[in-house]
């Protein structure tokens, strides 16, 4: 089986494995994730047509919520 980089480690893959199945093998919501391929952000509409190969570097950059700060006095 090929083996990719992922978020820094290595990790086997089938050998028909895109964008799309990885995540889906992964459990991941793609609601909630960004893909970098080799340096490149692959868009959402690619995921599907964009074939992983051994060696390949891939990111998966998680979104994550913020929040403002309430009831925070200002000491004044």
């Amino acid at each position: 089986m090929p083996t990719i980089q992922l978020n820094g480690k290595p990790e086997e893959i089938e050998g028909s494995a895109n964008v799309l199945k990885l995540l889906q093998q992964k459990g991941l919501d793609p609601a909630l994730v960004s893909v970098e391929l080799n340096g490149r952000i692959v868009e959402r509409e690619e995921w599907d047509s964009t074939p992983l190969h051994g060696e390949d570097e891939v990111e998966i950059l998680f979104f994550m919520g913020g929040g403002s700060v309430r009831g925070r006095s200002s000491g004044a």
